[in-house]
C-alpha cells in the first residue's frame, strides 16, 4: 500500500510540475517523446520550463520511503497464498528460510522490478556464475582490508542476521562474491548460528558445485597456457641455435674474404645476413610474446587462488549450515524423545508465556516500523502540498499580472479609438493636420508589431502578440507592403481566434492519443477510423509519424525492388555528374518558398536538403527530370520528413498519385484534370459555373496551379497541411474535393460580383481569406458527397483522348506554318541601322 501511495504521490508531483511549464503558443508544444521530424522539429524552442525547487526535491528524496517494491505487488502478490500466523517455535526457521529465497531471487534476472536489483554474477535463470572483473576484485580486497581494520565489537550490529539479506535492504550496486562472503563471516562470528535455516543448504551446495566447475575450467585453461609456453620456449631455443650457427658461418666466411671470394659466395653471405636479421627480429617478437604469456599465467594463478579462497569460504559456509542443521535436528529429537520434560511441554506455562511475549514483541516491532514509514510518508506529503500550494500561488500571481497587462492595453486602445472617433466626428475644414493623423499612425504602428524573442523571462506576463513566423516557419506578416502587412495581421489574429476557440474542444487530440495507444502492439493499418481521424486533421506532434507511414504505404512496391541506400546512390551520382536539370533546379531553389524561414536564404538548412532531393529525383526519373512545381512539393514535405522520406514522398505524388504526363513538358495530365474539374463544377456547383460562363471567366487559369502544387501558396498554412494530411492518405481525389469546397465556401460572395475583371481579381486572392479549416473540411467530405473515384477516372480517360487529338492538330498546324515560312520567297533578312542608312 505504501508503494502504491508513493507512486500516486509521484505522479501528482510530476503533473503539477508540468502545469508550471510556460508556453508561448500551445500549438508549438507537442507532447514529449513524440516530436516531429523534418525542419519544423528544430523550431520547438518555445517551451519555457520553470526551475524546480532544489530544496523541495532534496527533501523529497531524503523522505522517500521506498524506491521500489521490496516484495511482490499487484497481480503477482494476489496470486501468492495467504501468509499464515507465525508461532514462536518455527518463527526463526521460516523467517530466515523466506529471507534466503527472497535474497537469492533478487540475484536472478527478471524477478525484480528494477534493473538495479540485478546481481553482478547471475545473468540467466540457471544462475550461471561468471568471474568478476579484476577491478571488482581489487575493490573487494580493499573493502576486506577495511573490514579487518574495524573493531571486532562493531561487527554484526546493523542489518539482519542473514548474510545475504537483500530482500529488505535495497540493493544499491554491484557487490563481488568475495565481499558478500566476507560480510557473512563478519556477521556469522557474532550472530546466533541457530538462526540459520536448513532451507539454505540446497542453494549453497548448488553454488559450490558450480564454483568447483569454474575452478576446474580455469585449471584446464592454465594447463593449456603452460603447454603453449613450453612450445614457445622450444621454438626460441631452436631459433637461438640457428642464430649461433649463422654467426659462425659469417665468421668463417669473413676470414676467407681476404683471399678473394667468388661472387656466388658473396650473394650467399648476403642472404645469410638477411636471414640472421629476420631471425633476430622473430626472436625479439617471441620474447615479447613469452613475457605476455608469463603475465597472463601470473594473472590466471592469482585468479585461481582467489577462486580457491572463495571456494574455501563457501565450504566453510556450508559446514556452518550443516552444523546448524545437526544441532537443530538434535534439539528436535530430544524434544520428541522426552515428552514428559516440563521445559518441552508445549502447553506449559513457561512456553505459553514465552510464546505470548514473542508474539507481542513481534507485533510491537511491526507497529513501530509501520508508524515510522507512515510518519515519513506524511512528512513528505506535507512538504509536497506546501510546494504545490506555493506553485499554485505563483501561477495565480502571474495570471493576475497578465490579466492586468491585458486590461491596461485594452484601456489604452479604447482611449486611442475614442480620440480617433472624436476627431473623425468633427470635420476638419482647414488644411492643418490635426491629432488624427498622429493617432492613426500610432495605432497602425502598435497593430503591426510582432512578437519579439527578446526577454523570454517576461513571456508569461506579456500579452501574446502575433508571432513573426508560424509553427511551420511561414512569415505571418510581410515586410514591405504596409497595406498588405495590415491585412496579414488581421488574418493572423482571426486565425488565432479560431484556434483558441477550437482549442477548447480537445476531442480530436484525445481520439488520436487513444488511436496510438491501441496501435502500441501492432502496426498502423488502413481503416475507416484512421481515415476519419486524418480527414479531421493530424495534430502537429504526430504529423511526421503519420506522413512517413502514408509514404511507406504507397511506395512499398518501389522500395522492395530497390537496393538499400538507393537514395544515397542517386544523390552521389547527381553530385559527381552534372544533370541537364541541375541548372534549372539551382535557379528555382530560392524562389521555392521565399516566405518560409527554412528556405529564405542560401544558407538556410532547407535549401541544401531541397537541392539533394530534387537532384536525386532527376536521376531517378529522367523522363521528367525537373518541372517547376516539384520544388514546392518537396519543400512542404521536408517540413515534416527527412531527406530520404521526402524523396519517396515526391515519388508517391509524381509516380503513384498523378497521371503519367502530369509533370512532363506538355503538362498533358494537368490540362486533362482542368477539364475534369470544369465538368465537376457544372455538376456540383451549377449556379457558380453558369455565373462564370455568363461573364466568360476562365477560372481554370487560377485552379491550374492548385492542382500542380497541391495548393501550396494558395491557402493559409493551417488549411494547407490539413489538405496534405488527407492527400497523402487518400490520393488525388482530395484535390478535386477541396478545390470545389473552396468555391462553395465563397459561392455567395462570388455571385454578388457582376463584373468579369472584378471576378477574376477576386479569384486570385479569395482563398487566402478562408480561415475556418473545420468548415472547409465539412464541405469537402460532407456537402460534396457522393464523390466516386471511378467517375474521375472515366472523365480523365474521355478528356485525355480529346486533348491528345487537339495537341496533334496544333502540332500539324505548327509544322505547316514553319514549312510555309521557310519556303516563302518574300522572306526578308534583318538588316542593321547602319546598313539602312547606307
Amino acid at each position: 500500500m505504501t508503494y502504491w501511495l508513493q507512486e500516486l504521490q509521484q505522479k501528482r508531483w510530476e503533473y503539477c510540475n508540468s502545469l508550471d511549464m510556460v508556453k508561448w503558443d500551445s500549438r508549438t508544444s507537442p507532447t514529449p517523446g513524440d516530436f516531429p521530424k523534418g525542419l519544423v522539429a528544430r523550431d520547438n524552442t518555445d517551451l519555457i520550463y520553470s526551475h524546480p525547487n532544489a530544496s523541495a526535491e532534496k527533501a523529497r528524496n531524503v523522505l522517500a520511503v521506498e524506491t521500489a517494491p521490496g516484495e511482490l505487488v499487484g497481480e503477482q502478490a494476489a496470486s501468492q497464498p495467504a501468509p499464515g500466523h507465525p508461532n514462536s517455535i518455527n518463527f526463526s526457521l521460516k523467517q530466515w528460510g523466506t529471507e534466503l529465497k527472497n535474497s537469492m531471487s533478487s540475484f536472478r534476472s527478471g524477478r525484480g522490478h528494477n534493473d538495479s536489483r540485478k546481481s553482478v554474477f547471475y545473468t540467466t535463470e540457471e544462475w550461471e556464475l561468471i568471474d568478476p572483473s579484476p577491478k571488482d576484485l581489487e575493490e573487494s580486497m580493499v573493502q576486506e582490508e577495511r573490514k579487518k581494520q574495524t573493531p571486532e565489537g562493531s561487527k554484526g550490529i546493523t542489518g539482519s542476521g542473514f548474510p545475504f539479506d537483500f530482500g529488505r535492504i535495497p540493493y544499491k550496486g554491484k557487490r563481488p562474491l568475495k565481499d558478500m562472503i566476507g560480510s557473512y563471516k563478519n556477521r556469522h562470528s557474532s550472530g546466533d548460528p541457530s538462526a540459520e535455516g536448513p532451507s539454505s543448504g540446497g542453494s549453497i551446495s548448488k553454488l559450490s558445485s558450480e564454483m568447483q566447475l569454474q575452478v576446474q575450467s580455469q585449471q584446464e585453461e592454465l594447463e593449456r597456457l603452460k603447454k603453449d609456453l613450453s612450445s614457445q620456449k622450444e621454438l626460441v631455443r631452436l631459433l637461438q641455435q640457428t642464430v649461433r650457427s649463422s654467426q659462425y658461418d659469417k665468421y668463417f666466411t669473413s676470414s676467407r674474404l681476404c683471399d678473394g671470394v667468388p661472387k656466388d659466395t658473396l650473394e650467399l653471405l648476403h642472404q645469410k645476413d638477411d636471414q640472421i636479421l629476420g631471425l633476430t627480429s622473430q626472436l625479439e617478437k617471441f620474447n615479447l610474446e613469452k613475457e605476455n604469456l608469463q603475465q597472463e599465467v601470473r594473472k590466471l594463478k592469482s585468479k585461481v587462488g582467489e577462486v580457491n579462497e572463495q571456494l574455501g569460504m563457501l565450504m566453510e559456509t556450508i559446514q556452518a549450515k550443516d552444523e546448524v542443521i545437526i544441532k537443530l535436528s538434535r534439539q528436535l529429537s530430544e524434544c520428541e524423545g522426552n515428552p514428559s520434560s516440563p521445559a518441552a511441554l508445549p502447553g506449559s506455562p513457561s512456553t505459553t508465556l514465552a510464546s505470548r511475549d514473542q508474539l507481542e514483541l513481534d507485533r510491537l516491532n511491526d507497529n513501530l516500523q509501520g508508524y515510522k514509514t507512515q510518519n515519513k510518508f506524511l512528512n513528505k506529503e506535507i512538504l509536497e502540498l506546501a510546494a504545490l500550494r506555493r506553485n499554485a500561488e505563483r501561477r495565480e500571481k502571474d495570471l493576475m499580472a497578465k490579466y492586468s497587462s491585458l486590461e491596461a492595453k485594452l484601456c489604452q486602445i479604447e482611449s486611442k479609438y475614442l480620440i480617433l472617433l472624436q476627431e473623425m466626428k468633427t470635420p476638419v475644414c482647414s488644411e492643418e493636420q490635426g491629432p488624427t493623423r498622429d493617432v492613426i499612425a500610432q495605432l497602425l504602428e502598435d497593430a503591426l508589431q510582432v512578437e519579439s524573442p527578446e526577454q523570454p523571462e517576461q513571456a508569461f506576463i506579456k500579452p501574446h502578440l502575433v508571432s513573426e513566423y508560424d509553427i511551420y516557419g511561414f512569415r505571418t506578416v510581410p515586410e514591405d507592403d504596409e497595406e498588405e502587412k495590415l491585412v496579414a495581421k488581421v488574418r493572423a489574429l482571426d486565425l488565432k481566434t479560431l484556434y483558441l476557440t477550437e482549442n477548447q474542444e480537445v476531442s480530436t487530440g484525445v481520439k488520436w492519443e487513444n488511436y496510438f495507444a491501441s496501435t502500441v502492439n501492432r502496426e498502423m493499418m488502413c481503416s475507416p477510423e484512421l481515415k476519419n481521424l486524418i480527414r479531421a486533421g493530424i495534430p502537429h506532434e504526430h504529423r511526421s509519424k503519420v506522413w512517413k507511414w502514408c509514404v511507406d504505404l504507397h511506395t512499398r512496391k518501389f522500395k522492395d525492388s530497390t537496393e538499400p541506400g538507393y537514395f544515397q546512390t542517386l544523390l552521389q551520382k547527381a553530385l559527381e555528374k552534372q544533370n541537364p536539370a541541375s541548372k534549372q533546379i539551382e535557379l528555382d531553389l530560392l524562389r521555392t518558398l521565399p516566405n518560409n524561414k527554412h528556405y529564405s536564404c542560401p544558407t538556410s538548412e532547407g535549401i541544401q536538403k531541397l537541392r539533394n532531393v530534387l537532384l536525386a529525383f532527376s536521376w531517378r526519373n529522367p523522363d521528367i527530370g525537373y518541372c517547376q512545381g516539384l520544388n514546392r512539393l518537396v519543400a512542404v514535405a521536408l517540413l515534416y520528413l527527412e531527406q530520404e522520406d521526402a524523396f519517396w514522398c515526391l515519388v508517391t505524388i509524381v509516380e503513384v498519385f498523378m497521371p503519367r504526363d502530369y509533370y512532363t513538358k506538355t503538362l498533358l495530365g494537368s490540362q486533362v484534370d482542368q477539364r475534369v474539374f470544369r465538368d465537376l463544377m457544372s455538376e456540383k456547383l451549377p449556379r457558380l459555373h453558369t455565373h462564370f460562363e455568363q461573364y466568360k471567366v476562365d477560372y481554370t487559369l487560377i485552379t491550374f496551379n492548385w492542382f500542380l502544387v497541391v495548393f501550396v501558396d494558395s491557402v493559409v498554412s493551417d488549411i494547407l497541411f490539413k489538405i496534405w494530411d488527407s492527400f497523402l492518405y487518400e490520393g488525388p481525389k482530395v484535390i478535386f474535393r477541396f478545390a470545389l469546397a473552396l468555391f462553395k465556401y465563397k459561392e455567395e460572395e462570388i455571385l454578388k460580383i457582376q463584373d468579369a475583371m472584378s471576378i477574376f481579381k477576386y479569384l486570385r486572392y479569395f482563398t487566402r481569406t478562408i480561415l475556418d479549416a473545420r468548415k472547409l473540411i465539412s464541405i469537402s467530405f460532407g456537402d460534396l458527397n457522393p464523390f466516386p473515384l471511378r467517375q474521375i477516372r472515366n472523365r480523365r480517360t474521355y478528356h485525355l483522348e480529346k486533348v491528345r487529338l487537339e495537341l496533334t492538330e496544333l502540332e500539324a498546324i505548327r509544322e505547316d506554318f514553319l514549312r510555309e515560312r521557310d519556303t516563302s520567297p518574300d522572306k526578308g533578312e534583318l538588316v542593321s541601322d547602319e546598313e539602312e542608312d547606307t
